[in-house]
């Protein structure tokens, strides 16, 4: 049996443990592991970096969406670090623009061997990871990491999973990027292994080559080409100002492919010399000028666009963002009502449009635009986000605070409203909430519930399972209600009392035919009592 084959049979097995909970946790640095835990001190420390990193690039992207971002990509690469050790080189927390060349470590023997590291989060059955053409070119493994927990500000512990890597010399791409689910991958077991034997053949190819300087002459590297050297080469005077300026145009899309804004003004620069009516090239160099935080300028290129053609929507909606950029909301507002003028269905304008109102306090406008953005777009996750946060803002959760206003009495008000602020990761402002509809109702099953849930997002472990225990009280057949407070007391190593919650949650789940709880609910079961056997061999 080859490498490959038998650490493709130990992924199988490792998706299938993956799935029940068995897994592997090791806590010692340079051990494997199949799970790693990140909580504590160690976690505030990698918030205030990736929160710095936000602050850093809020001007090319929203600033929670950025530390989102960062915090998935560091929460992976603590993972590899924690399992690989000094065989690799520290993880980068170098607070720069610029990126990490598409290198996330090397070895620390070998700079040549490079290592990716890909962090996603959610179901084991669709998660996919992707790696582009050139992140394929500069490393020779990418490693995948799956997070257990949907990944937020709120979040007080993390569950990451090793989910296997990928020798890059397995992935043919010459151009783009290409995805791969866990099934696809090789164990991560193996990776350490996999790196040593890669690092031995390189260094004893270096050994067996003949040393090639005794037998050629010394060759001087040429310097590379100026970009006006690159055109002078390229242009032939017969074919005009038509071909010259389609060069520069050319250069200048490719330096913005790049992300070399700067050159790519230039270039364009060049171009609108030769051809200054060119409309589009107004708008391209608008987006470079854009991407380097040079807004004022920007704001002109669109303006000659839409000076050029009063119906060009994209520069409209474009010129609004820039705007908005420098704070002047309301002109970026006009812009991207001209912009749904010209073209209506267009879902990003509405989008653009609600933020912009959102930021000025007209949360109404706001929903009506998400709103709108959703009907165009129904997959338009950022507009469901966002309107629900525009909803919270205005308080037009369907009940409150209208309701609240006309009967400060109205229990399911309350409850509703502390289901929208611990949505938002507001948890202290739904235990108030909660604790107000429980008190204008003793009875209220679902307020204890998921009051006990808010206080179990806190860490009030003991007062989650007082909620638990009271919503059990009003309703014996609650059986949410025995699963969580199931989750509390194993927390807390009440084995058995878990043991019991999670049989009484599964029979009630059986009565009322909710299956996939009942598989779900009856895996936790059996998984706490192959523990409960092993404890008793191994005393």
């Amino acid at each position: 049996m080859d490498w490959i084959t038998l650490l493709r049979s130990l992924q199988s097995d490792f998706i299938k443990r993956l799935t029940s909970g068995c897994l592997l946790h090791c806590q010692t640095e340079g051990q494997y592991s199949e799970l790693t835990i990140i909580s504590g001190e160690r976690l505030k420390a990698l918030r205030e970096f990736c929160w710095l990193m936000a602050e850093k690039y809020k001007r090319v992207s929203p600033v929670r969406d950025v530390f989102i971002s960062y915090l998935k990509g560091k929460l992976g690469e603590e993972v590899v670090k924690e399992r690989l050790a000094d065989f690799i080189t520290e993880v980068d927390y170098e607070k720069r623009f610029g990126g990490d060349g598409n290198i996330d470590f090397t070895l620390t023997s070998d700079p040549s061997i490079g290592i990716e590291v890909k962090s996603r989060h959610g179901s084991i059955d669709k998660v996919r990871w992707s790696i582009s053409s050139e992140e394929v070119e500069k490393n020779a493994v990418v490693v995948c990491i799956l997070i257990q927990e949907d990944v937020s500000e709120a979040q007080s512990e993390y569950h990451l999973f090793l989910a296997g890597f990928l020798p890059t010399r397995m992935i043919k791409l010459k151009t783009g990027k290409i995805s791969f689910g866990i099934e696809q991958l090789l164990y991560g077991g193996g990776l350490w292994c996999y790196l040593e034997q890669l690092q031995s053949s390189i260094n004893n190819s270096y050994q067996q080559q003949p040393p090639i300087y005794k037998y050629l002459p010394k060759q001087e590297t040429p310097p590379k080409p100026t970009i006006n050297q690159v055109i002078k080469s390229s242009f032939k005077p017969e074919s005009g100002d038509e071909d010259l300026n389609i060069l520069y145009v050319r250069l200048g899309d490719e330096c913005f492919e790049k992300g070399e804004y700067t050159n790519a003004i230039t270039n364009y620069n060049q171009a609108l010399k030769v051809k200054s009516s060119d409309i589009d090239l107004y708008y391209k160099r608008g987006l470079a000028h854009y991407q380097v935080g040079d807004y004022e300028a920007a704001i002109a290129d669109y303006s000659q666009a839409i000076e050029m053609n009063f119906h060009d929507a994209k520069s409209y909606n474009k010129r609004g963002l820039a705007l908005s950029q420098l704070g002047r909301l309301e002109e970026a507002i006009n812009d991207y009502t001209q912009a749904i003028r010209i073209n209506p269905n267009v879902a990003v304008a509405y989008k653009n449009r609600a933020e912009a109102r959102s930021h000025i306090g007209d949360n109404q406008g706001a929903i009506e635009d998400y709103t709108q953005a959703i009907k165009i777009n129904p997959h338009y996750a950022d507009a469901y986000k966002n309107r629900g946060i525009a909803r919270y803002l205005l308080g037009s959760q369907p009940g409150f605070p209208q309701a609240i206003k006309i009967n400060p009495k109205d229990a399911i008000a309350y409850k509703k409203r502390g289901n929208a602020r611990s949505d938002l990761g507001d948890f202290e402002g739904a235990i108030e909430d909660y604790t107000q509809a429980i008190q204008i109702n003793p009875n209220y099953v679902d307020a204890y519930y998921n009051r006990g849930n808010a206080r179990s997002d806190l860490g009030d472990l003991q007062g989650a399972i007082e909620d638990y225990t009271q919503a059990i009280q009003i309703n014996s057949n609650y059986a949410d209600g025995y699963y969580n407070r199931g989750n509390i007391r194993l927390e807390i190593a009440d084995k058995q009392g878990a043991i019991e919650d999670f049989q009484k949650a599964a029979d009630i789940y059986r009565q009322e035919g909710k299956l996939e709880a009942l598989k779900d609910t009856r895996e936790r079961i059996l998984d706490l009592e192959i523990e409960e056997s092993l404890d008793i061999l191994n005393f």
